[in-house]
């Protein structure tokens, strides 16, 4: 779910002109201010209307398309349940997932399109995956997605602002804190998500991939505490130390103010990580 800030809507406009697709086809549902908070105060400065382009989702409606058109699949419609783009995509996740696709779980996203619901074990592998796909073995029912999510991974290590956008936004911030070995992800109602590249641990030693998934129960109107954890998460695994750990310190303890603009209070973390043995055993 990206920013909506001018960067974004150069990199859809420019695939737009080398595919054919258009703004037009997008169907989101809404035009929609975009969540970058400096980006729409100069949009209602300037009187200018955001268009789809601009709203969060854009992005991957305009993949959808995309692939639509790679396989000559009709473009309308491409949103619904039973269109050959969402059952490609059923397919996919439920492979990436460990899930028959008979046994997904599904709703409608705030944008329209089919989205899934998992259990926070489960979307913690799909992460471990993304982070190293090439060590499946061959007889592992993902093994024949491993060279697309490494590009899907690669792509995000490379490109972090694409991911949310430019300013205060953990996934983006998190990335360039750690860059080539941490992939950010936040999605909606306090969820986030990391997968955690093979390398270094903070405090000597080495890990395998992993990957971590954590949910604030109260959604996501308190970004606060859905911060304040992931930063505290990636401590306790050993990936967050140092400079990376003062880049991100308005994540791990973010301030409140007061009516006058004055510190009032700190979201503090107080928990400690169950030990992996005990998560499994």
């Amino acid at each position: 779910s990206h920013s909506g800030e001018d960067l974004h809507v150069r990199t859809l406009q420019a695939m737009f002109r080398r595919t054919g697709i258009s703004q037009a086809m997008l169907a989101t549902g809404t035009e929609g201010m975009p969540l970058d908070a400096l980006t729409a105060a100069r949009l209602a400065r300037d009187g200018e209307r955001p268009g789809e382009i601009r709203h969060m989702c854009s992005g991957y409606h305009a993949a959808f398309l995309l692939l639509a058109r790679l396989h000559g699949w009709p473009a309308d419609e491409y949103w619904l349940d039973d269109h050959p783009t969402q059952m490609a995509a059923r397919e996919v996740v439920a492979r990436s997932f460990g899930v028959p696709p008979s046994k997904l779980v599904t709703s409608l996203d705030g944008c329209g399109v089919p989205t899934f619901a998992f259990p926070l074990r489960a979307i913690a592998r799909a992460y471990a995956f993304l982070a190293d796909p090439e060590s499946v073995r061959s007889d592992d029912a993902r093994a024949g997605l491993a060279g697309s999510v490494a590009v899907v991974r690669d792509a995000m290590l490379g490109h972090p602002e694409m991911v949310g956008g430019t300013r205060e936004r953990l996934d983006t911030s998190a990335m360039k804190a750690l860059p080539g070995r941490l992939v950010a992800k936040g999605g909606a109602e306090g969820l986030r998500c990391f997968a955690i590249l093979p390398g270094p641990r903070a405090k000597g030693g080495s890990a395998a991939a992993s990957g971590l998934a954590l949910k604030v129960e109260d959604g996501g109107a308190n970004e606060r505490a859905a911060s304040a954890a992931s930063v505290e998460s990636l401590v306790q695994a050993g990936v967050l130390d140092g400079q990376a750990l003062r880049v991100l310190a308005r994540y791990h303890r973010p301030m409140a103010a007061d009516p006058h603009g004055r510190p009032a209070a700190e979201a503090s973390p107080s928990f400690e990580l169950a030990p992996m043995r005990e998560l499994l055993g």
